[in-house]
């Protein structure tokens, strides 16, 4: 069984070799360390060998991991759909929020990035389909009402827009999917120039996803080993 450092090696030379075969520097990726079902332990045990962003999926497994290692200058990304009354807990722990897709949402954030003078920075996520193309396969707004969104998101001030981000469909080839999440942010970044971040990737895809542009990659799988409980984020 390989060590956490070697996974963890292994992860950032996957993310390297990708970058560099795109002819990008790979000091332009990060990795987030999707970290749920995993105990606080596992957490810890990454941190000690200089990772500092990690990922969860529901709010109450995150603010517990955030109390119990309060101690560690963590960087915490929630990367599941977020209702809108856990939505105040999370932005409190200055969170990064991957999965805004409603105007709602961005909104009850900005609320609480305006109360503790914190701006909440956050990604719009776009529905990429699934395999037939179908929408609402992996969460996330409708492509085509991506662009409004993230105008209305930008306009709230205790938000940041920090750019767009998705999940490859299930039973699909990913490089197609994210070449057309690449284009849309090209086009929002055309109109909110801080936008320039893309979340995307994960332990099966990451190297489609840095092909197309990603600068933060979400790996579970990769770094901590099969999951205890099934989740679909990987």
């Amino acid at each position: 069984m390989t060590s956490p450092a070697d996974r963890l090696q292994a992860v950032r030379d996957r993310i390297a070799a990708a970058a560099r075969a795109a002819g990008r520097d790979p000091a332009e990726v990060a990795l987030v360390a999707v970290s749920k079902t995993w105990p606080a332990a596992a957490v810890r045990e990454l941190a000690a060998l200089g990772q500092a962003d990690f990922g969860e999926n529901r709010a109450q497994e995150l603010t517990g991991k955030a109390a119990e290692l309060a101690d560690l200058p963590l960087r915490w990304h929630f990367v599941g759909q977020l209702q809108r009354n856990k939505a105040a807990a999370v932005a409190r722990l200055g969170a990064v929020v991957h999965s805004v897709d409603r105007v709602s949402l961005a909104r009850t954030l900005a609320r609480v990035g305006g109360e503790t003078g914190r701006p909440v920075e956050v990604f719009v996520q776009v529905d990429l389909g699934g395999p037939e193309g179908e929408l609402a396969a992996r969460g996330g707004a409708d492509p085509a009402d991506v662009p409004a969104l993230a105008d209305a998101v930008a306009a709230e001030e205790g938000v940041v827009l920090r750019g767009l981000m998705a999940v490859a469909p299930r039973s699909a080839e990913p490089g197609p999917a994210f070449a057309r999440l690449a284009a849309l942010a090209e086009r929002v970044r055309a109109d909110h120039p801080e936008a320039r971040h893309l979340s995307a990737g994960m332990s099966a895809d990451l190297e489609e996803a840095v092909a197309a542009g990603s600068t933060l990659v979400r790996v579970g799988t990769a770094l901590f080993g099969t999951r205890p409980l099934p989740s679909p984020e990987d």
